[in-house]
């Protein structure tokens, strides 16, 4: 095994790997330290799935099973890179392009029937949302903005939307009938093995047993009813066009991979409801799934001219919708994975409040968010900002996070416990010693799902907020709601531990709500504060906090500290990943950034230097944030408009900057020694290099692909540069 393993992913972050990644081994050999590479992409993930459909000469190893294993040591240190969290369009679209590649794979069945069908359904659905994060993330989450980062955004601070007391933008949620309101918890005293059992008027049906939970482990149990949602989006939709703002509404369908397809069909349905009522038996005969999108449904009805029209003038009397490519005509409804909460609320609140709508302008949004359990982070911030205008990020503080999530704990691990109910009844978890846990009265369609967080996660993610609150010194807040179920529950814990340290005194507990002001108040006046959270607001504070006090949530260092003793370094987030695709294969310029990147690799490399007492790891560590320290001060990060540097030329700068800081350092001079000679030949070959970058720039690029990119091509493309090749290797 590597000493380091570097993810291959998808989009973006995979295409910008393709020249990084060179650049990484050829410095990391000189410090003895290997660096290899496993594969986690949707492609590769799809192709080790179905062995038996393929040639030898094509079959994959599992290599998420394989990093699965490796994260549970102390050997483990791992930079991962954001990848697809899929939705079932992009399973299908990922699935159809390997088909067309020459694999055999066999295709998603929408509406299995047959055995095999249900077995290749099963197969496929094991890789949708969430399945490779809960798999590596074996420790808790450290995510802060780098020092350098930090400054680097108060020194020049980006671009913020003007905000107005009379904004008509807002945040609706359901009052009633949500995951949040119905939601129940309780926390085992001993180990348990749980079924989960569906009572009707037809009799029993055992939806899952089998489930096995360790002693101390927090359980919930909750539903949403489907009357009381179909409710909700009807009055937002007839709100919406009474106020004259746009629609959106925003999920995690990637993420959330059962329960918020479903919340996200019937948004589609809601929205165009007089045509469901009327062509519904059609529709269903052509194929038509609202939860996979108004995009999906246009595509399969656009052969009946009368669908098509009543489709027309049902748009036409609603609400104008935000949009995410108003040039395209692509709404927020049109696939569930397009609009994400945590990307899409902080850049609108960055904005001002504002989305765009179909005719290409701004305009107020009536954000909808139907479970109201994380609803008021967004609701009490923009009321903040109404009330008090744009955040400065000059002077603006910092919010750190520090976030529970190990052994896939609460929502983001509830897939395999997700139900939409076929028919009315009770649901039940029930212990195996007959102990009723939990128990739901529910109708047809509602959604019941389970989650739970274990005792050692929950301990280890205090006891990480002691360390950093301790390191920092700055003002620290448990985001915990005593009147919800499942917060009540994790307050018994966290109230001991901090007791028993002696540091009761140096945390507050606050509901979401609250603690967003708070917080908000806090990095108003300049000063920094750290969230310590659950795993869905882990998920949603690391993307709001860093795109207002940064522009964006890519630039922030994401340390997981395994829980066995190894490292796992994430880069940032990959919401914006598709459009730098489209932008690269239109234009050949790729404006993904890679400083996400680089703060992981400098710590990589320091934690490897301790772990195996690696001087030299040490010394390129220590280089690397002296790179990355350069690149934000000699603004080398890529520009968004084709023929001005992109990724590959804030490559070029990182290897020279890197090579400098190790040529000049004094600590090791055998590694000086060895990269004095290529400092100077980057150096002297700069007028070189950066124009063989930008000739390659300005017309369409070949990858061989979309989600499996052909290895030459994409390299032939990230790597066109021969001087710069010839210097790296």
């Amino acid at each position: 095994m590597s000493d380091i393993i570097y993810t291959k992913v998808d989009e973006a972050p995979e295409l910008a790997s393709a020249s990084f990644l060179p650049i990484i081994q050829k410095f990391a050999a000189a410090a003895g330290v290997s660096v290899g590479t496993k594969d986690i992409s949707l492609a590769g993930r799809i192709l080790s799935t179905f062995p038996e459909h393929l040639k030898e000469d094509q079959r994959q190893s599992d290599d998420l099973a394989e990093l699965g294993r490796l994260v549970k040591t102390a050997d483990a240190n791992v930079i991962k890179l954001p990848n697809i969290s899929a939705s079932v369009p992009q399973l299908v679209a990922a699935i159809k392009e390997l088909q067309g590649q020459g694999f055999a794979l066999p295709d998603y069945p929408e509406a299995p029937e047959t055995d095999e069908d249900k077995a290749i359904r099963a197969k496929y659905d094991t890789l949708k949302g969430s399945a490779v994060n809960p798999v590596l993330r074996e420790g808790n989450s450290d995510r802060r903005a780098a020092k350098a980062v930090k400054s680097f955004a108060q020194n020049n601070p980006h671009r913020m939307g003007d905000w107005t007391a009379d904004s008509k933008t807002e945040v609706s949620s359901m009052s009633g009938g949500d995951f949040f309101s119905n939601e129940t918890s309780a926390t085992l005293a001993n180990e348990a093995t749980a079924k989960i059992v569906l009572t009707t008027d037809a009799g029993e049906t055992v939806l899952k047993e089998g489930i096995t939970y360790p002693a101390g482990t927090v359980v919930d149990a909750t539903f949403m009813s489907a009357a009381a949602l179909q409710s909700f989006l009807k009055g937002e939709i007839d709100k919406t066009k009474a106020d004259g703002t746009l629609f959106s509404l925003h999920m995690k369908a990637t993420m959330m991979k059962v329960s918020d397809p479903i919340i996200f069909g019937h948004a589609v349905k809601a929205f165009l409801a007089p045509v469901f009522e009327k062509h519904g038996d059609a529709m269903a005969d052509l194929g038509v799934n609202p939860n996979s999108g108004l995009g999906d449904l246009l595509a399969r009805v656009e052969g009946n001219a009368a669908i098509m029209a009543d489709i027309d003038a049902c748009m036409a009397s609603r609400p104008p919708m935000y949009m995410v490519d108003s040039d395209k005509g692509i709404t927020n409804l049109h696939v569930p994975s397009d609009v994400i909460i945590d990307a899409s609320m902080p850049a609108l609140i960055r904005a001002g409040g504002k989305g765009w709508g179909p005719d290409g302008k701004e305009s107020d949004t009536n954000c909808v968010i139907p479970d109201n359990s994380y609803a008021p982070v967004y609701d009490e911030s923009v009321k903040f900002f109404k009330e008090n205008g744009k955040l400065n990020p000059a002077t603006a503080g910092t919010v750190q996070n520090i976030g529970l999530m190990a052994q896939k704990a609460e929502e983001y691990g509830s897939h395999p416990t997700t139900f939409e109910m076929p028919a009315a009844g009770t649901v039940k978890m029930i212990l195996d010693d007959g102990t009723v846990l939990h128990e739901h009265t529910v109708e047809a369609g509602d959604i019941w799902r389970s989650a739970s967080a274990r005792k050692a996660p929950i301990e280890d993610w205090v006891n990480l907020a002691i360390s950093r609150q301790k390191a920092e010194g700055c003002s620290a807040i448990f985001w915990l709601d005593a009147n919800r179920a499942h917060d009540a529950e994790l307050i018994e814990y966290v109230k001991p531990i901090l007791e028993a340290k002696g540091v009761a005194d140096k945390f507050q507990i606050m509901a979401p709500r609250e603690a967003t002001r708070a917080s908000l108040e806090i990095i108003t006046k300049g000063e920094n504060t750290i969230a310590i959270t659950g795993n869905v607001l882990r998920d949603y504070l690391t993307d709001l906090f860093p795109i207002l006090e940064l522009a964006t949530s890519a630039k922030m260092l994401s340390i997981v500290k395994l829980m066995n003793g190894g490292g796992l370094f994430e880069t940032g987030a990959g919401g914006s990943a598709p459009k730098h695709v489209q932008q690269l294969q239109e234009e050949n310029h790729l404006r993904w950034d890679s400083l996400g990147e680089f703060c992981a690799l400098g710590e990589s490399l320091t934690f490897l230097a301790d772990a195996k007492n690696n001087e030299k790891a040490r010394v390129l560590g220590q280089a690397v944030d002296a790179a990355t320290q350069g690149i934000l001060d000699n603004s080398r990060s890529p520009s968004r408009k084709v023929g001005e540097p992109d990724n590959r030329d804030s490559h070029y700068w990182f290897a020279r900057y890197w090579a400098e800081a190790l040529a000049a350092q004094s600590t090791d001079a055998d590694m000086a020694a060895h990269f004095a000679p290529i400092a100077k030949a980057l150096a002297e070959n700069e007028a070189a290099i950066v124009s063989e970058l930008a000739a390659a720039q300005g017309s369409a690029a070949d990858l061989g692909g979309y989600f499996h990119t052909s290895a030459d091509k994409t390299a032939a493309v990230m790597r066109p540069s021969a001087t710069l090749n010839g210097i790296i290797g």
